[in-house]
């Protein structure tokens, strides 16, 4: 009897296993195949059925659960920061990338377009569009980065005296001699000594390397100020319109309100402080409290270049009213006109008689502007003057939860604020480098100015300074009105045409602000000099054929 049992258990097993094999979709749930046909262990193959009923009985009921519904992408443009929504950075915006595409087009297929090559006009990066860095400061650079090299005998003949000596200067204050590890958040102390150094020389006042914080570019600093003076939509900083997108998209990242004051372009993109106390007076009256100032200088788009008289009046006015100036002074090095001079507004607010128990001071500067057009090594700092102690170790913290800034781009800031000198080996070279560059801005600057203003309808105020040009262009209603069918801005809708006819990128003034129903482009002076009457001839052309096109 037992014989029989165990003979139809065993039949049983085969026969089940044999079926599930025909079967592929329940493959998976069979014991390994030693276990399955096992004839020499009734015990075995029992025990095998068993299993696999189980298998089989828990794989029917998870087949027969409903499979969990497809939960939607968690980031949606509906789901992020509103903040990032509100902020727009127009220099690189719908232009460039338009620009953009039509370089690829004109790469994958030559002579597909009106034009040849773009010409971008749109932004500060002096590099990009061919002008040479300045030998000195990448001879140290590399020096620092490589500093086995200093050790070889063939150093000698291929840096000079000068780049060498200071690059041993700079290793040897930088622990370890790494360009490659972290430094103190503020900056490497001897770096900083450098600069302040410079600052002091610069101003002929007194500079303390504590109140620098070295940084990657203008804009980190300027970020770190507004996450330090913003706190809620309530707290408002004055800016000027037109301004440089970063402030108007750094205050809306981080929540605040950007208060309006419109420099006068009847008198060369004037700074009024009638205008300042109207504005001030208007945003507290909505309850707005206005924390700081901001002024460019030289202007940024507008190339004007403060008088001095009129830096003490906004010092003053910012004394007076409690506010911190923010004082963007990024394009010292870029004046153009001989009635004109750059002075920071440290040294106007010294030589007023105000230290730090007077006015909360912070002043940008950068090493991708000047003559120097370092920009993508990210090297800048500002100076911090004015702020209590307390208030100071907060502004450590923010610098210090960025770890630091990238060396090469200190090492950089250093040698800005302390050049060659007479009697280095290299000053000479490096006087030729810096004269001829400023010399050539100066120049591309007039050329520019001079072909905006034979233009019908446009109107263009010298450029003292920086490196643009603003010009206001007066529309025709019929342009307008195609600009609003378009959905879009009528400058955007100039720029956009001026694009897709010549390869010229410049950008709208509805991206830096403007009076309303006025009209601007920002224009670059930067392409190299044999490039501008390419420029001026293609924008000529086009700006003639667009007249015609919508003339009233």
């Amino acid at each position: 009897m037992r014989r029989s049992v165990i003979g139809g258990a065993k039949r049983t097993t085969t026969t089940t296993c044999l079926f599930l094999l025909n079967h592929a979709h329940h493959r998976s749930l069979l014991p390994p195949l030693h276990h399955r046909l096992d004839s020499s262990s009734s015990s075995s193959s029992a025990t095998a059925l068993l299993l696999l009923l189980r298998r089989l009985s828990s794989s029917s009921s998870s087949a027969s659960s409903p499979s969990p519904p497809n939960m939607p992408n968690p980031v949606s443009v509906q789901s992020i920061n509103p903040k990032v929504l509100k902020c727009e950075y127009a220099v690189r915006g719908e232009i460039v990338i338009l620009a953009q595409r039509l370089q690829e087009e004109l790469k994958a297929k030559p002579g597909s377009l009106p034009f040849d090559e773009i010409l971008y006009c749109n932004i500060g990066n002096p590099q990009s569009l061919g002008q040479l860095p300045i030998t000195f400061f990448r001879e140290v650079l590399a020096l620092c980065d490589h500093p086995a090299i200093l050790d070889k005998a063939e150093a000698q003949g291929l840096f000079s005296a000068d780049s060498i000596k200071r690059a041993w200067q700079i290793l040897d204050q930088i622990p370890g001699r790494a360009t490659g590890a972290y430094s103190h958040s503020q900056g490497i102390k001897g770096l900083r000594d450098t600069i302040a150094a410079g600052i002091e020389a610069r101003d002929g006042f007194p500079a303390n390397p504590n109140d620098l914080f070295l940084t990657d570019g203008a804009s980190p600093a300027v970020h770190m100020m507004m996450q330090l003076l913003i706190g809620s939509e309530k707290d408002g900083l004055l800016c000027p319109i037109p301004q440089y997108p970063l402030y108007s998209a750094s205050i809306a990242l981080h929540g605040g309100s950007l208060v309006p004051y419109y420099l006068d372009e009847e008198t060369g993109w004037g700074l009024e402080v009638s205008e300042l106390k109207k504005q001030l007076k208007e945003a507290r009256s909505k309850g707005i409290t206005v924390k700081a100032l901001v002024v460019i200088n030289p202007g940024n788009p507008t190339g004007q270049v403060l008088a001095e008289e009129n830096q003490r009046a906004i010092v003053e006015f910012c004394k007076q009213e409690g506010l911190v100036l923010l004082a963007d002074e990024v394009y010292q090095e870029n004046v153009y006109v001989p009635e004109k001079k750059f002075h920071s507004f440290k040294k106007v607010a010294r030589s007023m008689g105000y230290g730090d128990n007077d006015l909360c001071l912070v002043s940008f500067q950068s090493v991708s502007k000047g003559y120097h057009g370092e920009c993508g090594k990210r090297g800048g700092y500002m100076e911090v003057t004015g702020f209590s102690p307390e208030v100071r170790e907060q502004i450590y913290k923010l610098a210090s939860v960025n770890l630091c800034s990238n060396i090469s781009g200190q090492i950089l800031a250093s040698l800005v604020m302390s050049p060659p000198k007479v009697g280095d080996e290299s000053y000479e070279s490096y006087s030729a480098e810096k004269d001829g560059i400023l010399k050539s801005l100066a120049r591309r600057a007039k050329t520019l100015e001079d072909a905006f203003k034979s233009l019908e309808g446009i109107t263009c105020n010298k450029a003292e300074g920086a490196m643009y040009l603003f010009p206001r262009i007066k529309l025709p209603e019929k342009a307008i009105k195609a600009a609003e069918a378009a959905k879009t801005a009528p400058d955007l809708f100039y720029c956009r045409r001026l694009l897709n006819a010549t390869g010229v990128v410049v950008v709208p003034g509805s991206g830096f602000g403007q009076v309303p129903g006025t009209w601007h482009f920002r224009c670059t002076i930067l392409p190299q000099e044999d490039k501008i009457p390419a420029i001026v001839s293609r924008l000529t052309a086009f700006h003639k054929s667009f007249m015609d096109e919508y003339r009233n």
